[in-house]
């Protein structure tokens, strides 16, 4: 199945400009743009991957990473292929990059009121947009997600952030929590590593924030390439200055082993990750959290006032003592979304 776009401009002589993402791709016809699934057909732009179900999974909500939203629960996960970025260290690169040139988009077409069914006969309370970049299926996504919010169910982006504005504009309505990439404070870390810029993944973050979505933030530190002290620096003032303390950031492990293209680079060190962890502490942030290096404290969610242990991990084995949100020594906030 194809659907008409929901935003793009005709141009002359049949072209067209997609407005989905922050590329904003003018397609000539018979093309598609960077992401491999939105293609010109007679001067009319379609989204050739809608429904086209390449992943959907039972997953811990933590694995996304969220840590804030909804903790020690399942969620349901669902991927079209596709994405607008050329990520160098993807580990999804099979569906997101693989298909790439072929004239046939794999996927199962699902109807959207049917992922919501499998949610809620399965007694989820959430649904994730996932694995892929959650924008180039934004049609599919937000049929699914009105859905899901007409039947009391969250929803939650996992997303690199290179959105247009009028594509977050259109899914902050029915969207509750979005896991955002600040991969690099390196435009020139964007552009070669990823084929795109950092500024439209900022502006992202910052919208999101300001209209009530649920934001937490992750970066990959990849040795030689996102795990400088200024990049964590950078990035940490970033998230405490503009998207406020309470916004947690989560900082994880590389491995070149199940990457697309950096195969021959070593694994994050521990000491990186805690030298970052340190750095988002020391910037204010009340949050900060190592990922996919199981058994280090840092994977714990502390009070930010009294230091006591609100809900401890190690991996996607979780325990919570927090109660309803709150400290269970001392009764502070812990900004968590039930």
């Amino acid at each position: 199945m194809v659907k008409e776009v929901n935003l793009y401009k005709k141009l002359n002589e049949k072209n067209v400009q997609c407005q989905n993402c922050a590329h904003y791709c003018v397609i000539v016809p018979g093309n598609r743009g960077i992401c491999g699934v939105r293609e010109n057909i007679d001067g009319k732009l379609f989204a050739k991957n809608y429904g086209k179900i390449i992943a959907c999974n039972i997953d811990p909500i933590e694995k996304k990473p969220f840590y804030h939203f909804l903790p020690g629960t399942n969620t349901l996960s669902i991927a079209t292929v596709g994405c607008n970025f050329k990520c160098s260290n993807c580990q999804n690169w099979d569906i997101s990059q693989g298909f790439k040139g072929e004239a046939k988009i794999p996927g199962e077409f699902i109807p959207p009121e049917d992922i919501v069914k499998i949610a809620e006969n399965q007694k989820l309370p959430s649904i994730s947009y996932t694995y892929t970049e959650p924008t180039i299926f934004s049609e599919y996504a937000l049929d699914v997600m009105k859905c899901a919010k007409a039947k009391g169910l969250k929803n939650a982006w996992v997303s690199n952030g290179f959105m247009s504005k009028e594509s977050a504009k259109m899914v902050i309505p029915y969207l509750d929590a979005n896991r955002i990439d600040i991969k690099s404070f390196s435009d020139d870390f964007y552009k070669k590593n990823c084929g795109s810029r950092l500024q439209p993944v900022l502006d992202t973050c910052k919208i999101m924030k300001k209209s009530g979505v649920w934001v937490e933030i992750i970066t990959l530190a990849i040795p030689t390439l996102s795990d400088s002290e200024k990049n964590f620096k950078d990035i940490a003032k970033f998230i405490y200055k503009e998207l406020g303390a309470e916004t947690p950031w989560h900082i994880t492990q590389f491995s070149g082993e199940i990457s697309w293209k950096l195969k021959h680079l070593p694994e994050t060190p521990v000491e990186t990750l805690k030298m970052a962890w340190k750095i988002g502490k020391e910037a204010g942030l009340k949050y900060v959290y190592t990922g996919n290096m199981p058994g280090l404290d840092s994977e714990d969610t502390l009070c930010p006032k009294c230091g006591t242990i609100a809900i401890s991990r190690t991996g996607y084995s979780i325990s919570r003592k927090d109660k309803s949100g709150k400290c269970p020594q001392c009764g502070t906030d812990l900004n968590i979304i039930n």
